[in-house]
């Protein structure tokens, strides 16, 4: 059962560590500088069991390390049953995510499932793409779009709570 008094959002990539605990650890700075964290739960977690337990791939440390995230003390997780119950908005990296989590989901449960980059539309594409077999500047690039939804996402809650 989900705290009422905050709000709960999971961001969720495949193996959970690039893409989602780069969205974690981004959204949780920006969520600080803010003054929103003590009305948030933040988490990630992957649709697959990859890596549960491992920490975030270096190179995704290292790129958030480089502006000032550290991403270190996070761990990977699979998304479990449970997840829909405890969070309110359940945040893809891409279609294929969305659509496991959207097969995944209760009938019954309460989170809203969107794709993360919804709440960066100026960027004109809806997927996170996963840098995991790409170059180093991939990372750079999941950064910059990370941190431009974390944006929009908390500019949009920071209304909410202003209700």
């Amino acid at each position: 059962m989900k705290a009422s008094n905050t709000t709960g959002i999971l961001f969720v990539c495949l193996g959970n560590i690039c893409r989602s605990p780069t969205a974690e650890g981004v959204f949780r700075r920006l969520a600080d500088e803010r003054g929103l964290s003590p009305f948030l739960r933040v988490d990630s977690a992957g649709t697959h069991a990859y890596h549960v337990g491992e920490p975030p791939d270096a190179r995704s440390q290292k790129a958030a390390l480089a502006r000032g995230v550290d991403l270190s003390v996070l761990r990977a997780r699979q998304v479990d049953h449970g997840d829909f119950y405890q969070f309110d908005h359940i945040l893809a990296m891409d279609g294929s995510n969305y659509a496991h989590l959207m097969q995944m989901r209760p009938a019954d449960a309460g989170a809203k499932i969107k794709y993360f980059l919804d709440y960066a539309p100026h960027l004109n594409i809806r997927e996170v793409p996963d840098p995991y077999y790409g170059g180093g500047n991939g990372f750079e690039r999941v950064l910059d779009m990370v941190e431009d939804a974390s944006r929009g996402l908390l500019d949009e809650l920071q209304q909410l709570l202003r209700r």
